[in-house]
């Protein structure tokens, strides 16, 4: 087995090598999009999650979320462990598995792609466009008219810059330097487990962090697990889409405005901060019927601010990433 705490990865090459982990699995990402379902981290997380779900749901109190949080973990810390071990027999495998199970905790392409295709849906017929958005939010699209589609398709898609994204990119960052300051052992295998840990935890919320009779214990500690695990990111997030709006000659000063103003209009107390920062740089109001208005209505919403809200967002992925190894670069020199 290799010994990654040898002279091939002293703390410099360490850094190194994080940053280039995620420059090519942003790559890897952006090029090939998510692995096949039935070897996907989130597909099987998935299933595990069900598994224990089905064990702890009978415990009628907020325990039950506890212990399917920490049964979840100590799987999928057992099985990433199992796979570390398997792949340090070889540097080469180990770079192209730690390279491909890292782009796993994110999804840029498919996060940018599905806003277009509802875009282009707009354009062939609204009957198919309210079947695609059907996908991404859990509201009832039946009769949307085409700005609430549009509106849905954006709050989604901004709404989900932390999560598919940002934040997994922003523990690997925190805590590679922490890590490394601290001089763990086995520290690669923590830069892989800490983004895994917070894409099980997203993937929990999403499962089971409902407010309805059958879930609202077990999916308690889920979801302020999700709520406080994003808090930074989130605002994070938003602070970037408004400098992107700046970049791309949008409306970066009323994004910011609306931001503050009105990023705790969600019921999430983090989803907010880049939904209604992009209402703000493209003078739209994002909706969802009885739950929050996002900006002002300065202007109609039409189907080609789907595509504005995805240069937005992708400028921001990539200034954040930017930004990360830029730091990381620092850290280097100094």
């Amino acid at each position: 087995m290799i010994e990654y705490n040898s002279i091939l990865f002293t703390n410099i090459n360490l850094i190194y090598f994080v940053m280039f982990a995620l420059i090519l699995s942003l790559a890897f990402d952006l090029i090939l999009g998510e692995l096949p379902a039935r070897i996907h981290p989130v597909v099987v997380m998935g299933s595990v999650i069900n598994f224990f779900k089905r064990m702890f749901i009978g415990i009628k109190n907020r325990f039950s979320g506890l212990f399917l949080y920490l049964a979840c973990c100590i799987v999928l810390s057992i099985v990433l462990y199992l796979i570390y071990l398997i792949i340090s027999v070889n540097v080469i495998l180990f770079i192209v598995i730690f390279i491909i199970l890292l782009s796993s905790t994110f999804s840029v392409k498919m996060l940018l792609s599905t806003a277009r295709d509802v875009e282009d849906a707009l354009n062939e017929s609204i009957e198919k466009a309210r079947e695609l958005v059907s996908y991404l939010v859990s509201r009832n699209t039946d009769e949307l008219t085409e700005s609430f589609i549009v509106s849905a398709a954006i709050e989604s898609m901004t709404e989900n810059i932390t999560d598919s994204y940002v934040a997994p990119v922003f523990y690997y960052f925190i805590f590679s330097l922490v890590l490394l300051y601290f001089n763990v052992n086995n520290i690669l295998f923590y830069l892989l487990l800490i983004p895994m840990i917070y894409r099980l935890s997203n993937t929990l919320d999403a499962m089971v962090g409902y407010e309805n009779d059958e879930l609202r214990d077990i999916g308690y500690v889920p979801a302020k697990m999700d709520d406080i695990l994003n808090y930074i990111p989130a605002r994070i997030s938003g602070l970037y889409v408004v400098l992107s709006a700046y970049l791309l000659k949008l409306d970066g000063k009323n994004a910011f405005r609306v931001m503050m103003r009105d990023a705790r209009n969600s019921p999430s107390p983090n989803s907010g901060y880049t939904m209604a920062s992009t209402a703000g740089a493209l003078n739209i109001q994002l909706v969802k019927k009885d739950t929050y208005i996002l900006g002002d209505d300065k202007k109609d919403i039409v189907a080609e601010d789907i595509s504005k809200a995805v240069s937005l967002s992708r400028l921001a992925i990539m200034l954040f990433t930017l930004t990360v190894i830029l730091l990381l670069i620092l850290i280097v020199i100094l």
